[in-house]
């Protein structure tokens, strides 16, 4: 929470003309002048240290060090992107779902594939609530000099279609969450009741962008978050029974793997028979050997159980799905490119105009 305020404030100092400028942040205590930018500072230095301090003394240096990277990437990186480039609202649903992975990382003192659950929802979850902002308030982030998506879209339709494609991107977290272990089987339903619901809402926006749908979206996205997390605390696990069920697993793959293994080494060996003798290439590299997500260690599978029935080697399945899931975050950021790319003269032109008028 210290580390959070800390670069929350140090948001706000580096934004006090933007947000005069904004009706919805004038009143906010910098710009109404209520704080000095100079006390503002010193307390969110002050926090920022501690918190950061506090973590590294009472949890583990890799929480601190989560917490000091999300600080620097949010006040640093994510705050002057806003006025740069609209992929800025990439960048903060990055720094939006890091606490999570934070809050994991001080608990177990590693970072896991299980880990992955409510940091992709959060990441995903980000978009569609803050496309529908954005283009209920165009007019204000455009008097407050921020770039976003909304503003080279006039129509709203490419805005509600990066919302609907994050919202089916939404659909499968909750049956991993019980394929992995971390929950019963009754959140795999509701979660996925969950997203559907918010996904119908960003399929009527994309049928028909207007701000009434737009904002039935936005609602919608303020519903889901605290439904999905009060789901997986009310449907979570005992610690004792993931240990059970993951015994349970390990006996059973052992009868069921043990036959298959001789069968593919018998395999093999037929066909090595049938081939001249070569020299082996160099093996693949360890799917695991690099970070799959950004700014953050690689992965630990060891945790993962239930997902035998698939494929004998855990964490070749683990690693594939956090590929797919760092692939389809490159592909937004990418798709975010493109399409602001084509208008960014017709944006300015746009400015140019208002400008004129203005003046």
């Amino acid at each position: 929470m210290m580390v959070a305020a800390s670069a929350n404030t140090l948001n706000q100092v580096f934004e006090i003309k933007n947000d005069a400028q904004m009706k919805r942040t004038m009143r906010r205590p910098l710009p109404s002048g209520r704080i000095s930018p100079a006390h503002a500072a010193m307390w969110a230095t002050s926090v920022g240290v501690a918190g950061t301090a506090l973590l590294a003394w009472k949890a583990n240096g890799l929480a601190a060090g989560l917490a000091a990277s999300n600080l620097v990437l949010y006040a640093f990186v994510y705050t002057p992107l806003k006025q740069i480039h609209p992929v800025n609202t990439w960048v903060g649903a990055v720094v939006g779902a890091i606490p999570p992975l934070l809050g994991w990382a001080a608990a177990s003192t590693e970072l896991s594939l299980n880990a992955m659950i409510l940091p992709a929802a959060l990441y995903y979850w980000q978009i569609p609530h803050f496309m529908a902002l954005a283009y209920l308030c165009r007019n204000d982030y455009l008097a407050g000099g921020y770039r976003m998506f909304s503003f080279a879209d006039p129509t709203g339709k490419r805005t509600a279609w990066v919302s609907l494609r994050n919202c089916l991107y939404m659909l499968p977290l909750g049956l991993f969450a019980y394929n992995w272990g971390l929950t019963s089987e009754w959140f795999g339903l509701e979660a996925s009741l969950l997203t559907l619901g918010l996904t119908i809402g960003a399929l009527s926006f994309v049928l028909e962008p207007s701000p009434k749908t737009a904002r039935r979206m936005f609602y919608g996205s303020l519903l889901y978050l605290p439904a999905f997390m009060a789901g997986l605390v009310l449907h979570r696990l005992p610690i004792e029974q993931k240990a059970h069920n993951l015994a349970e697993k390990s006996e059973l793959d052992g009868v069921l793997y043990g036959a298959d293994l001789q069968d593919k080494e018998r395999a093999r060996q037929k066909r090595q028979d049938r081939k001249p003798s070569r020299v082996q290439s160099r093996p693949p590299v360890a799917y695991a050997s690099v970070a799959p997500f950004p700014f953050l260690p690689p992965w630990d599978y060891s945790c993962i159980f239930g997902l035998h029935e698939f494929l004998p080697s855990t964490g070749v399945l683990g690693a594939s799905v956090v590929k797919i899931i760092e692939f389809l975050f490159w592909i937004e950021l990418f798709v975010a490119h493109l399409n602001v790319k084509s208008d960014v003269d017709a944006h300015s032109g746009a400015s140019s105009n208002t400008d004129m008028l203005m003046s």
